[in-house]
């Protein structure tokens, strides 16, 4: 058996249009022609299995995996039923599906299989696997997406899908059905009057089509989270899918990517994209996410409050409320303050780091990531104070990078740093691991160092440095 892989990756609308109507307005039929031009690659490239990560198909608790081998019914929008129906009849991968819930739990993942006849299998899916396996040909397996799901718990379940395509030497299309931009008309509109709903939208859809054109899209991951504030769309679905296609792909900057189209479905931005696996010659990403191995079920939802630019208050406030775990505050900004929001949130009112005259000063770094507030290597306890196992070493290798965020913000590299002051909530326990990567990273500039055993943080990590740089000038 030959070893599995992803042998290309697809970005494709939700939209019912491209099926029903393509020839209603000129882009529906620009998006359908691309669509038949993603299955022709798909053949040529003797696919044996299309992996359809799925966003018009939300779910709660955990992810859910179609195994039905013949799923079979009649599909209406329910936004757009005056468009008709589309009736199909898939081929599931039954024991793919099986073997990946396997995997998802042998990853610390929550996921069940769907199988029971009538369960209606969403409009996204359903057009993507109409019109990229119009023969039905190819075996399919459709996953779900968590709507409470982070970075690490959807990088994850790329990485057990990764798992079940090596074991069963696979050659597998893995394929996002969703929108770009989905702020959407609320009022019906003919066919001809169809556009991108807002100047903003458009300009941040062709950001991402420009990243995804390069190959970039890693970087596409992790441009999400701004694109998500921007552009105030609460459902902006280049979120999720942007995660678990770049997992399927080892996080790469350096695919070689063709935009195939790019069209207004009903004010929302629709794109089919091809993603090719062989390398473009690109320099090396800028990496800057914990590659977590297995999801502890800890989301980090602390830092996912909507930040608006409307209505700040002069006085400076917390993000977040007591009683869901420590206050997560915008960075102040007096003179001399260096902040990044590469950089965690801070837990109080205080700056990533201060510059009087050559010297930068940080604040104590922690391990926690920018805009998830995840904790790499697992939190040492729960939210009821219960010990749960961690991983020091994945811990104090965030904290450098978080570190490195911060003193590269201010323009200063790590060699610079001539001296750190390190907290350990479990001194016995954690030193080893600690040292081995501090010998790997922070040792190499030879700083000064005093490590601290201490009783906690205000957060359940296990590490935290205080840094202190020289900036010559």
């Amino acid at each position: 058996m030959s070893a599995g892989e992803v042998v290309a990756s697809f970005v494709v609308p939700v939209h019912p249009h491209t099926v029903l109507a393509p020839d209603q307005n000129p882009g529906w039929r620009r998006l359908r022609d691309a669509f038949d031009g993603a299955a022709q690659t798909i053949r040529d490239l003797e696919a044996d299995l299309i992996i359809v990560y799925s966003t018009t198909w939300p779910s709660i608790i955990g992810h859910q995996i179609q195994s039905d081998p013949n799923p079979e019914w009649v599909m209406v929008d329910h936004d757009f039923h005056d468009l008709g129906s589309i009736h199909y009849s898939f081929n599931i991968d039954a024991e793919f599906a099986h073997a990946w819930d396997d995997a998802n739990r042998n990853r610390g993942l929550q996921s069940r299989c769907v199988n029971y006849k009538g369960f209606p299998i969403d409009v996204g899916s359903v057009v993507a696997l109409t019109l990229l396996n119009p023969d039905n040909t190819i075996p399919a397996v459709i996953v779900s997406s968590n709507m409470y799901a982070n970075r690490s718990e959807t990088t994850v379940l790329a990485k057990s899908c990764l798992d079940v395509i090596k074991a069963q030497g696979r050659r597998a299309v893995a394929v996002t059905a969703m929108s770009l931009s989905n702020r959407m008309f609320t009022d019906f509109i003919e066919p001809n009057d169809d556009k991108i709903h807002s100047l903003k939208d458009d300009e941040w859809n062709r950001k991402i089509l420009e990243f995804l054109e390069q190959g970039r899209l890693e970087d596409v991951g992790q441009l999400s989270r701004t694109i998500h504030q921007q552009i105030r769309v609460q459902k902006v679905v280049a979120f999720k899918p942007m995660w678990w296609l770049s997992a399927m792909n080892g996080n790469r900057n350096d695919l070689t990517g063709s935009v195939l189209a790019y069209e207004a479905i009903h004010g929302a931005g629709g794109a089919v994209v091809h993603l090719d696996p062989t390398p473009s010659g690109a320099g090396d990403k800028e990496y800057d996410e914990d590659d977590v191995e297995f999801f502890h079920g800890e989301r980090g939802v602390l830092d996912t409050v909507d930040e608006t630019d409307e209505g700040q208050h002069d006085e400076v406030e917390p993000l977040v409320e007591h009683g869901s775990g420590p206050e997560l505050w915008e960075p102040t900004d007096a003179e001399g303050s260096v902040n990044t929001n590469a950089a965690p949130k801070p837990v109080g009112a205080y700056p990533h780091a201060r510059r009087v005259g050559n010297m930068l000063f940080l604040s104590g770094v922690g391990p926690r990531q920018p805009g998830t507030n995840a904790i790499p290597g697992g939190p040492i306890h729960d939210e009821e104070g219960n010990p749960l196992a961690y991983d020091i070493k994945a811990q104090t290798h965030a904290v450098v990078d978080n570190i490195k965020r911060i003193v590269e913000e201010a323009g200063a590299t790590m060699d610079q740093i001539v001296d750190v002051t390190t907290f350990l909530v479990d001194m016995k326990r954690d030193f080893q691991g600690y040292n081995e990567v501090w010998a790997e990273t922070l040792g190499k500039g030879g700083p000064t160092r005093t490590t601290l055993a201490i009783d906690a943080l205000p957060t359940p990590i296990a590490v935290e440095m205080k840094v202190i740089v020289h900036m010559p000038e």
